[in-house]
């Protein structure tokens, strides 16, 4: 069975609140409310690799103090616009 558009969506937002530390539970329901519903599978699937990641790793990547790796770099700074409060958020 397949899960439907919207129930990924939930379930992703999920599993952006529940991370185990608190500062990435902030910023990825943050970025998760800001953005999930208007990614293409594309993006979704993206997302949901980002999601597989160590917190730890995570936080180093989202404020700076690691490169992430070529396959997250966008993703990693669209969640540092979000979480700066960049216009392009929305």
């Amino acid at each position: 069975m397949t899960e439907d558009r919207a129930t990924r969506i939930k379930r992703l937002g999920m599993r952006s609140m529940r991370r185990g530390t608190k500062e990435m539970d902030i910023l990825l329901i943050r970025y998760s409310d800001a953005k999930l519903a208007d990614m293409d599978d594309g993006a979704l699937d993206a997302y949901e690799a980002l999601l597989s990641e160590n917190d730890q790793d995570l936080y180093q990547w989202v404020s700076g103090q690691v490169a992430a790796p070529v396959e997250h770099q966008p993703l990693i700074a669209d969640i540092r616009a979000v979480a700066a409060g960049s216009p392009d958020d929305r």
